[in-house]
Order: structure tokens, then sequence, then C-alpha cells
């Protein structure tokens, strides 16, 4: 098991406002020919294996260097991609800022291809942990058979969005007549971005920690590109009707891969209730439950909620996807 105590230390020596020694930025060309930005952090020596981590809508994987930093402590070769028309990645609206998607299948398919990949060129054994909208797409990817990991960890994963209550096949044609009346790449609500109180409403929704929700404008000033405003209602539509395709009978049911899913009853953002569903309906899968101490972003929470996810996520790894030895991977390396 990963030791709990040199991730303290990583942690404590690391404040997330600078790319770590080691790490490359790069970029990846889609089958398309569109550029996806990239980030690579391979370990000196032997790895405990690969992980790659999908971020959410509107983020960026700057604003989870220090989780990112923990998981290379604890021995992983850990990478990191943008999403296409986010951060530095172009944008798929009409501005620079409107959140835009006529549809989900693209992203599942640059996550596909860029797996592939990845997968080739990294030690194993493969993690693929999801955050939010990435944990969405992440799931569709492996029930879709496009992305076959040793082990799936889920972090506030959008598998549905709030009101929880109200079922996808409500919602779904409710967005859709929404966006045919509001324009598709119209955006859902005014924003406009600046330094804003640690106490403002963004923060009361996705952490406790201001120190971490101050690293977030801080890379905002020294990477203005990185800056995307609310979703477009088309984008809203696509969300929904990606979550529908989820929910439908056998889709979570025909996940074969150990899954984690860590999600927080009070969570405003997405539906905890969906999450705990999901959990119910996964095989393989495991669920750890926050409550009124944790908000969306669990990962970049206070130090005590931060740890007990960090822990859970070396203990499933531990089971899930455990290091290979030297036979191992002279084995896979003959197949």
């Amino acid at each position: 098991m990963s030791d709990p105590d040199v991730l303290t230390r990583a942690a404590a020596a690391y404040d997330g406002r600078s790319i770590p020694p080691g790490a490359q930025e790069t970029t990846w060309r889609a089958a398309d020919g569109q550029l996806i930005r990239r980030l690579d952090w391979p370990q000196p020596g032997k790895a405990r294996g690969a992980l790659l981590f999908a971020p959410g809508r509107a983020d960026f994987y700057e604003k989870h260097l220090s989780v990112l930093y923990e998981w290379h402590a604890a021995g992983w070769h850990v990478s990191s991609i943008d999403w296409r028309g986010q951060a530095m990645s172009g944008r798929l609206g009409l501005d620079a800022t409107t959140g835009h998607a006529d549809d989900f299948a693209p992203w599942v398919a640059d996550l596909a291809a860029f797996w592939r990949s990845w997968q080739a060129d990294a030690p194993g054994p493969h993690v693929l942990v999801g955050h939010s909208m990435g944990g969405h797409l992440a799931l569709r990817a492996v029930v879709e058979r496009q992305v076959r990991p040793d082990a799936l960890v889920l972090v506030a994963p959008m598998l549905g969005l709030n009101p929880g209550w109200v079922p996808s096949t409500v919602l779904h044609p409710l967005g859709n007549l929404v966006a045919r009346l509001r324009q598709r790449h119209q955006p859902a609500w005014k924003w406009e971005r600046g330094l804003v109180p640690l106490s403002n409403m963004r923060m009361q929704l996705l952490t406790h920690d201001d120190v971490r929700f101050a690293d977030e404008d801080w890379w905002y000033e020294q990477r203005p590109d990185l800056a995307l405003g609310p979703p477009s209602w088309g984008w809203i539509a696509a969300a929904l009707a990606s979550i529908r395709g989820l929910d439908r009978r056998g889709a979570l049911e025909s996940v074969d891969v150990p899954v984690l899913l860590l999600g927080t009853t009070a969570d405003r953002l997405v539906s905890w209730r969906a999450i705990r569903r999901a959990a119910a309906r996964i095989p393989k899968a495991e669920l750890v439950t926050f409550g009124s101490e944790a908000r969306h972003e669990i990962l970049r929470e206070s130090a005590t909620v931060r740890q007990r996810a960090l822990d859970a996520v070396a203990r499933f790894l531990d089971r899930a996807a455990p290091a290979r030895d030297h036979s191992q991977a002279q084995a896979q390396a003959g197949d």
C-alpha cells in the first residue's frame, strides 16, 4: 500500500503554482488535426504504474497540480490532458468565454484515441481518473468499450445534474426545448471573469479551502487563455443527452473494470443521487461518501477531506491495479 506519509510530505513541499520539474507540457494531435494540450510527468526510475487524469468542465490541469504531485510522489507516471474547446486547447463556441458543445461524442473519441497512444508508451498498470465532466466522459468511454483501464476512479462524476430528483428522461427533452428557444451557442447565464472575494458563491460550490480556491485565480493571471465561462445551452442539452445514454438499461451494468466513485451529499453542481445509483449498478464499484465537509472539488478540499480521499484511492488501486513485478511486465510485453 502507498505510504500516506509520502503523500503528506509531497503536499507540504509543493504549493501548486508552478509546473513541477520533470513534468513536460506538449501537445497531442487528434485525428482531425486539433491540437490538444497535455502534461506528462514520468518517473525517474521504475514507476508504480501510469495514471491519466481527466479534468472537468471549464477545468485545466494546472488547478490539479497538487494532487498530481502527490500521485507522482507515490510512484505513478502521471499525465493529464485538456478537453478540446477548453483551457488552452481552443474553443468550440462563437466566443472565447462560452463553453459550447453540440455533442459529447467528440470528447469521448479524443479520449479513446489519446488513451491508445498513451497506454502504449506508459508503464502499466494503467489507471484512468476523471473529475466531474471528466468522470462522466471517462465512464462513457468505458461503457462504449473505447477505453479499458485496469482501474477507473471517478471523483464527483457528472452522472446527473441538479435537481437530482428529476429523471434524465424529463430533463433531456426539457434541455433540448430550452436550447432551441434560447439558441444553442448562447451562454446559459451572464458571466464576467475577474478577481473575486474568496467568500463568493463560486467558492461555496467548489471547496472549503480558500488557498486552493485562490490557486485558480493565480493561474488565470499567469495564463489568461485558461479562462472559460458558463456553458452554452447546447452544452447543457448535450450533457443531458449523454447522461440519459448512461442511464439506459444495461449500460452501467456492462462495465467490467473495477471502479471507485467518490461523491459528496453536499454537492450542488452534480447529482449525488445519480452517483449513488451508478455505484449500485456497476458490478465492481466501490463508493466513498463525503458529507457537508466536502464540496464538489473533493481533491481540492481541506486537508482532512483530501487526505481521506487520497487514502481511499491508494487503497483501491493497491487492490484493483496492483504493481506489476518484472515477470508480469515481461509476460505482458510478449503478448
